[in-house]
């Protein structure tokens, strides 16, 4: 018996490929978070009246709304525009993340 309590034989070199192939899919997984980090993504609704843009690690880049959609007496519209072009934002990007990842076997 082995000294890792594992028996000799050929189970030494399994564990070493499955750590190479865990450290591959890591820097795998490494590189597509730092490429989605990078880009940007673009929400529009009210057609086109609010637009969020936002980086791939969800920090806003910029929000523009246009004038005539500040309406004093209507400030809950205004509101639910900036909500909805929030989340369209977030979700286009966690669709980008879940696209981009490498796909773990058996997951």
């Amino acid at each position: 018996m082995g000294y890792n309590g594992f028996g000799g034989g050929f189970g030494g070199a399994n564990i070493q490929n499955l750590m190479r192939q865990a450290q591959k899919m890591q820097a795998q997984m490494e590189s597509a978070k730092a490429e989605l980090e990078k880009k940007e993504f673009k929400a529009s609704v009210g057609g086109g009246m609010v637009e969020i843009i936002m980086m791939g690690n969800k920090q806003v880049k910029s929000i523009s709304i246009k004038p005539e959609v500040i309406d004093p007496d209507d400030v809950e519209m205004l509101q639910d525009l900036i909500i909805s072009a929030f989340n369209d934002a977030i979700n286009q990007i966690n669709k980008a993340e879940k696209e981009s990842m490498p796909q773990i076997p058996g997951m």
